[in-house]
């Protein structure tokens, strides 16, 4: 079994390649969460998405068609589908164990309905609502009749324009606006995923190692927020690691210090609190 600092090794050069692989970053993180995993592992998930996507009938479909035939695959079929209660599992954000469960939340059911319809040569891509993750088929540049969203965690089930307003309105208050409707970036797609694991983990102290590798991951992504570096130093010192904690504040403090003065002398003096505790 590799180590696991081999698995962040390419989950860093695969996070900056021309074109970052989805399925592949996916699994990364399953083998981070899961030692045993292995590449054995990630292997078989592949040929399971391949897999699935054998079974997709064969031949030029409309976006319609396309997303009326994975939801017969993958939703009635297989029973890929979510419920409330994934919410409090782990595994739920694990594309290995979705897999196998065929159960998780929105955003890793939704990959594995990107990964399956790609291999199938459909035109497919993923939307990143605010508070739900759906898919789409069709040409995001499109005309919205020649579009299709459909909703995964509910076994793909099709979404009219007031399906998708409610959605957004129900998770910001707020109306739906047309940049809502993009295609999901890989890479922000793997930022979710963690920032949802982070969330989950943040729930349930003693999972402070979980928080941890999922910040140590989202700080390998090209693109990430730099307060993830000041939840990385308030893991460390809970865990207590106080002195790297310390270091690391001191270091965020620095990056903040010429747009907001006040919170980095309040960061400083928490790396001093951090530093006490070691006497």
């Amino acid at each position: 079994m590799q180590h696991m600092t081999e698995w962040r090794r390419r989950f860093a050069e695969e996070a900056r390649a021309e074109r970052p692989d989805l399925a592949s970053l996916c699994l990364l993180v399953g083998a981070e969460a899961d030692p045993e995993l292995g590449e054995a592992g990630m292997d078989a998930a592949e040929i399971e998405l391949d897999r699935l996507a054998g079974l997709v009938p064969y031949g030029p479909k409309s976006p319609r068609a396309w997303a009326d035939a994975l939801a017969g695959l993958l939703g009635e079929r297989c029973g890929f589908h979510g419920t409330p209660g994934d919410y409090q599992r782990l595994e739920s954000s694990l594309l290995p164990e979705v897999l196998r469960r065929h159960r998780g939340l929105p955003i890793l059911l939704s990959v594995v309905w990107i990964e399956v319809a790609r291999r199938a040569g459909a035109p497919v891509y993923g939307v990143a609502l605010p508070g739900h993750f759906v898919v789409g088929f069709g040409d995001p540049a499109g005309d919205a009749d020649e579009r299709v969203l459909v909703d995964p965690f509910d076994r793909g089930r099709p979404l009219t324009g007031t399906d998708v307003e409610l959605l957004v309105a129900g998770a910001t208050g707020e109306r739906l606006r047309p940049s809502m409707l993009r295609p999901a970036d890989p890479l922000d797609i793997v930022l979710r995923i963690l920032n949802n694991i982070r969330a989950w983990a943040a729930a349930r102290p003693e999972c402070s190692h979980i928080a941890l590798w999922a910040v140590d991951l989202s700080l390998l992504l090209p693109a990430h927020p730099a307060r993830l570096r000041y939840e990385r130093a308030q893991l460390l010192i809970q865990r207590g690691d106080f002195l790297t904690g310390a270091v690391e504040m001191d270091a965020y403090a620095e990056v903040v210090d010429a747009v907001e003065p006040v919170a980095a002398a309040q960061v400083r003096e928490l790396a001093r609190a951090a530093r006490a505790m070691l006497n």
